[in-house]
C-alpha cells in the first residue's frame, strides 16, 4: 500500500464569495496574504539569488567596478544556498522580510549535467518549480519593482527551426532527457505574464546560449563543453597524454563570456521593460564549433601536445542556433568580449584556482 503523505496545511478560510467571478481584494489575501507593508521609503536592494555561482560571481565583479551602482545608491545582496533552502517557502520570506529587496535577479536553479537530468526528472521538477514559485510569489508578497529570472535554450521544443527565437519556446515539447528541468523553466514565462495580468508586477525574463567563465564547473562528466575541456587539456598537460575530444568536434554552440551575461543582466533590469522573456547570445554568424573552441582552450593553456578526436562518442545535438535580433534591435551599441580573449581569462583564472575550482 502507498505511504501516507504528510498532512496537508491548513489555509486560512476565505470570506464568503461575491457575485463576481474575479476574487476581490478581500478574497485574495485571506488565502495568500497582503503585500508585505512598505514601512516608508525603502533603500534600493538588488536581490541575487545563486549569487556564488558562474553567473553570480561575474555579477559580483561587474558591480563592483559599476560606479553606476554606487550613484544610485544600490545595495547588491548575493545570496548562497547557506542563506537559506529556496525550495522552503518560510526559508525565503525570513530572506525577503531581512533584505526587503526592491528589485530581484533569480539566477539559483538545481543544475545537473545530461544523465543527471535523465536520472532524476522528478526532482528537477519539484525542487525548480518550488524554487520559483517562493520567489516569485515572495517577490508579489513584498511589492518588488522587478524581477529578472534567468532561463536556459534548454526550454526550447526539440523539433524546431533555426535560428530559434523567444516567440517559439512554447511551440512544442522539449527533448525528452532534460524534460523536468525544461518544463520547470518555462513555467517562469507562465508565471511571469501571469503575475503581470493579474497583479501587474513586471516579471520578466532572458535566456542566455552557452555561459563560460571563472567560477563555472568545471567536471569532466558533468560540466558543459568548455570547462570540461579546460580540465582535459590541464589532467592531459600534467600527465603527458594526448587531449581526447568526445565526438568529431563539428557541432556548433553560441559561447557567452559570463561576464558579458552579467552586463546584460544589469542592462535588462534597468533598461528592458518588457514581461516577454529576450534571448542573451553572441550573433548568429559568432558560432563556434567545438573543434575550434577545443583548439582556443589548448593554445590559451600552452598544451603542445596531440589533439585526438573520440569519434565513438556521440556529437549530441549538431546545432541549437539562437536569434539575438531582439538584443541587437534594443542594444545596439553592446561589445561583446572576443572568444579568443574570454577563453584566456577563463582558462587562466581556472589554472591559478585549480585546488578549490569545482570539479
Amino acid at each position: 500500500s502507498r505511504e501516507e503523505g504528510p498532512p496537508v496545511p491548513s489555509v486560512a478560510r476565505a470570506p464568503a464569495r461575491s457575485e463576481s467571478p474575479m476574487l476581490t481584494r478581500e478574497e485574495i489575501d485571506a488565502v495568500y496574504g497582503k503585500h508585505a507593508p512598505s514601512g516608508g521609503e525603502k533603500a534600493t536592494v538588488v536581490l541575487v539569488t545563486g549569487g556564488t555561482g558562474l553567473v553570480g560571481k561575474a555579477l559580483q565583479k561587474v558591480v563592483a567596478a559599476d560606479g553606476d551602482a554606487a550613484a544610485r545608491g544600490e545595495k547588491w545582496v548575493f545570496l548562497s544556498s547557506k542563506d537559506g533552502d529556496l525550495r522552503d517557502r518560510s526559508a525565503v520570506e525570513a530572506i525577503f522580510r531581512q533584505h526587503q529587496p526592491t528589485y530581484v535577479i533569480h539566477l539559483a536553479a538545481l543544475v545537473g549535467g545530461l544523465f543527471k537530468n535523465m536520472k532524476y526528472k522528478v526532482d528537477f521538477w519539484r525542487d525548480n518549480v518550488a524554487i520559483n514559485d517562493n520567489i516569485l510569489h515572495l517577490s508579489y508578497k513584498f511589492g518588488v519593482k522587478k524581477v529578472v529570472s534567468c532561463l536556459s535554450t534548454c526550454i526550447f521544443p526539440d523539433k524546431t527551426t533555426y535560428p530559434i527565437d523567444e516567440t517559439m519556446i512554447h511551440d512544442g515539447p522539449p527533448h525528452a532527457s532534460n524534460e523536468g528541468y525544461a518544463y520547470a523553466k518555462r513555467m517562469i514565462d507562465v508565471q511571469n505574464r501571469c503575475y503581470h495580468e493579474q497583479y501587474g508586477c513586471q516579471f520578466t525574463s532572458v535566456i542566455p546560449t552557452n555561459v563560460f567563465g571563472p567560477h563555472d564547473n568545471y567536471s569532466i562528466e558533468d560540466g558543459h563543453v568548455l570547462p570540461g575541456l579546460m580540465h582535459k587539456v590541464y589532467l592531459a598537460k600534467q600527465n603527458g597524454t594526448p587531449l581526447t575530444i568526445w565526438g568529431t568536434g563539428k557541432p556548433l554552440r553560441q559561447f557567452i563570456f559570463s561576464e558579458d551575461l552579467a552586463r546584460l543582466f544589469v542592462w535588462t533590469l534597468r533598461s528592458y521593460d518588457s514581461i516577454e522573456p529576450i534571448i542573451l547570445s553572441v550573433a548568429e554568424e559568432d558560432e563556434q564549433d567545438i573543434k575550434t573552441a577545443a583548439l582556443e582552450v589548448a593554445a590559451a593553456m600552452d598544451f603542445k601536445g596531440e589533439v585526438v578526436f573520440d569519434t565513438s562518442k556521440s556529437d549530441g545535438q549538431y546545432k541549437k542556433t539562437a536569434s539575438n535580433d531582439k538584443l541587437k534591435k534594443l542594444y545596439p551599441e553592446f561589445k561583446f568580449t572576443p572568444f579568443s580573449e574570454a577563453v584566456r581569462e577563463t582558462a587562466r583564472w581556472f589554472m591559478d584556482n585549480y585546488e578549490t575550482a569545482r570539479k
